[in-house]
């Protein structure tokens, strides 16, 4: 096969480029690809992209969910440029395939393969597809998804999973905690790399009563850099057993913080969700109430019709008493939070990074 040009749509959140970067790295790795990313200038694609030595062409392209009608007019109008953008990004760098991963630049991307007749893939890693992927589901060539709920939205379509770093697995292949880890349960606490402001607030309202009413258990709580001091100042505040927490701004090594974990309390994002999985991780899953098309409750309810998490929405959570009472449920029940563990492996697809590629690569070949 000549040499493979790749393309690579879409971004905005972590969820949508961390995934499409593991892709990125198979293609060159296993089939010699050269692979370009199309994001925008707002979209962390705009750090992570060029740190992982991939190219980025930015394109200019706006927010039709969740904003003002000014600025979806704005976005409606500006829309045909930012296609005819991506129309001459692929006339210069000639993709035999472009996957779209949703976020903003992925619409416009997906429009002009479909319009020029490039093999067009997409990714969707929640369980309810974004607006980009919803348009395009039933016109893309192929498409690669984590969820079987969000299969009816695309044509040709598989259940991959989502790439997830190897250690995760490794996590799920092990006992539950290793032999040399503290007495008691231990709980992380997981917001995702900004931290979580609700669990910020709610974890040290009910610490001093979670701590009295588990014996040994310790807690890890990840705050974000923003909020870090005045989340450790709260939990100070209460007089809780300082040697039974801890707040960190930013947690490095996840895989590893995930294995001292018995329990892990986190949002609903697809990454997160995916890496409890590749873990087998049980988990109290609270979505983020803003998510656009409530995709992480969507997610979230996936796990929970698996057996492998518990749910509470945000309102939950300023019911007194409701947090706690499923926190120490889940806790004082290890033969529960095997199960749980157990059912978040079912969840896991180690060779999801694999099988994107070779779809990608598949396509690419058949329009050849």
């Amino acid at each position: 096969m000549a040499h493979l040009r790749v393309l690579i749509a879409g971004g905005g959140t972590g969820g949508h480029i961390i995934p499409a970067l593991a892709v990125a790295r198979e293609l060159v790795a296993r089939h010699g690809a050269e692979v370009l990313f199309v994001g925008t200038a707002r979209g962390m694609e705009s750090r992570l992209v060029p740190a992982a030595g991939f190219g980025l062409h930015l394109i200019e392209v706006g927010q039709l969910k969740n904003v003002s009608l000014m600025t979806r007019l704005r976005t409606l109008v500006d829309l045909p440029r930012s296609i005819f953008a991506c129309r001459r990004l692929i006339r210069e760098f000639k993709p035999a395939v472009v996957l779209g991963v949703g976020g903003y630049a992925s619409g416009p991307a997906m429009a002009a393969a479909l319009w020029m007749r490039v093999p067009a893939m997409a990714f969707e890693p929640n369980a309810m597809p974004g607006l980009a992927n919803r348009l395009v589901g039933k016109r893309v060539q192929a498409a690669a998804v984590n969820f079987p709920a969000a299969a009816k939205w695309f044509r040709n379509c598989e259940v991959t999973g989502i790439p997830v770093r190897k250690e995760f697995f490794a996590l799920g292949q092990a006992p539950a905690r290793p032999s040399s880890a503290a007495p008691g349960p231990h709980m992380l606490v997981f917001g995702g790399s900004q931290g979580a402001r609700i669990f910020n607030v709610q974890l040290p309202r009910i610490i001093v009563a979670l701590l009295d009413r588990i014996p040994g258990l310790t807690v890890l709580h990840q705050a974000g850099a923003r909020n870090a001091e005045t989340t450790r100042a709260a939990y100070a505040a209460t007089g809780a057993d300082p040697k039974r927490w801890r707040v960190e701004p930013f947690l490095d090594e996840m895989p590893a913080r995930f294995a001292e974990a018995d329990l892990v309390m986190a949002r609903g994002g697809a990454s997160s969700v995916a890496e409890l999985a590749a873990a087998g991780k049980p988990s109290l899953l609270v979505p983020f109430a803003a998510a656009a098309d409530e995709h992480q409750k969507r997610n979230a309810e996936e796990m929970v019709r698996a057996g492998a998490a518990v749910m509470l929405e945000e309102a939950d959570l300023d019911i007194p008493g409701r947090l706690k009472e499923a926190l120490t449920g889940l806790l004082t029940d290890p033969e529960r939070l095997s199960r749980m563990a157990a059912a978040a492996r079912t969840q896991a697809h180690p060779d999801a990074a694999e099988r994107i590629a070779d779809r990608l690569v598949a396509l690419a070949k058949g329009h050849r």
